[in-house]
């Protein structure tokens, strides 16, 4: 099931303040940015980048994802592994909002997420 439009003002308002805070400097953003976008129930945070060998296609490497779970209440972390499969967030797998989860992402204490 589909995030429900309250869900969604309060996902692009967290999302937007999140970006607002880690995109790097306006200047190199054609080579190096940050995104995001909502699938279902989730919603997935990537890097925006050009290939390394056609500059003029603009691929997306997704690190971090939420899912929400609505029975439990809660979100689900994952992060992007070397094998590109999604895995659960070992220090911390669940989070109570969309605050919680851009603050794990930003901190990145594990550099899971960033590297």
């Amino acid at each position: 099931m589909a995030i429900n439009i309250l869900q969604t003002l309060e996902v692009i308002e967290a999302m937007e303040n999140f970006l607002s805070r880690k995109r790097p400097p306006e200047h190199i953003r054609n080579q190096l940015d940050i995104g995001y976008k909502i699938e279902d129930q989730s919603i997935i945070v990537f890097e925006i980048r050009p290939q390394w060998n056609k500059p003029e296609v603009i691929r997306e490497h997704p690190f971090a994802k939420t899912t929400f779970v609505k029975a439990k209440n809660h979100w689900k972390v994952f992060w992007k592994r070397a094998d590109l499969q999604w895995h659960s967030y070992p220090p911390q797998p669940t989070v109570k909002s969309l605050i919680e989860f851009t603050q794990l992402v930003e901190e990145d204490k594990h550099h899971c997420f960033f590297g």
